[in-house]
């Protein structure tokens, strides 16, 4: 097989844990549960490649939908009980 593009590195979970500041068993359960892409050797080990590791980076810092302090509705409720 050519290929004009050059090999990209394949990251094993050991490795890719190491990158993302977790453990390897944090590693295997976001792949098992499908947070993490992974692709798989023809020996049964997950490869995990730099795009989807920077993916996953990427999607865990979206903003929170809701800001931090926000009042949720329950909070009101519970506020209101406590004054009486």
């Amino acid at each position: 097989m050519t290929s004009d593009q050059p090999l990209r590195p394949l990251y094993t979970s050991s490795q890719a844990a190491r990158h993302l500041g977790v453990s390897l068993a944090t590693v295997r359960r976001w792949a098992d549960a499908g947070h993490l892409a992974y692709y798989r050797t023809p020996g049964g080990q997950r490869r995990f490649s730099a795009e989807q590791l920077e993916s996953f980076m990427t999607s865990m810092h979206q903003p929170m939908p809701v800001p931090v302090g926000a009042p949720v509705p329950d909070d009101d409720l519970h506020d209101h009980r406590q004054a009486a």
